[in-house]
């Protein structure tokens, strides 16, 4: 499942996504999108976790949970 993070604060990594996720399932990627212009972070990103009820587990536990001071907002990733 792939997984929508919003909310982040700019100086978060793909590595601290990679951590927050982890106590929930084995992640297969974690990404955070950046501006092509500035080469900043849009303060959000994405992780994926192949295992779709350890996918709802992180949903469920980290939703509003901080980050680096700031409250994620996450849920399961909308397609295009």
């Amino acid at each position: 499942m792939n997984i929508y993070v919003g909310n982040l604060s700019f100086k978060v990594t793909a590595d601290d996504l990679r951590m927050a996720f982890a106590n929930y399932g084995d992640v297969a990627s974690a990404r955070i999108v950046i501006d092509n212009d500035t080469g900043r972070s849009k303060g959000f990103g994405f992780v994926e976790i192949k295992n779709s009820a350890q996918a709802q587990a992180a949903v469920e536990g980290l939703n509003g949970t901080e980050l680096q001071g700031r409250a994620m907002r996450i849920n399961e990733a909308k397609a295009r």
